[in-house]
């Protein structure tokens, strides 16, 4: 492993079909430990339910509110600072409950793969 600084580029957000906003920002070649995304949730907007089997994801609030649902836990609000563990192949979303766009990042041990990710909406329903 090489030492990277590695500068956001906002011009590389993408949508994608969960229904947020992401921009890599540390990827397996940089850190084969790891991976880091930026996510975005415009304000109302809740994302599909979907699970990462074999991977960890860590979620930290950057800026917004938020109501997280994951597994069986009651959904609870989430605010700038708060952690979230999500354990694998763990069911999950996040609501944005506020009037300002909500910012996290998604940190994802070992590095998130697409082959990994399951939208699994068609089995919970968009409740």
């Amino acid at each position: 492993m090489n030492a990277v600084i590695r500068h956001i580029r906002p011009q590389s957000e993408c949508f994608i079909a969960e229904g947020c906003h992401i921009i890599e920002l540390l990827q397996a070649d940089d850190d084969p430990q790891l991976s880091i995304a930026r996510a975005r949730v415009e304000p109302g907007r809740t994302t599909r339910w979907h699970r990462l089997r074999g991977t960890v994801e860590r979620y930290v609030i950057l800026a917004g509110e938020a109501l997280v649902e994951i597994g069986g836990l009651p959904p609870r609000q989430v605010r700038p600072g708060d952690v979230i563990l999500i354990p694998p192949a763990r069911r999950q979303r996040i609501t944005n409950s506020g009037t300002g766009d909500l910012l996290f990042l998604a940190i994802c041990t070992p590095p998130f793969q697409p082959e990994n990710y399951e939208d699994i909406e068609r089995l919970i329903g968009p409740e």
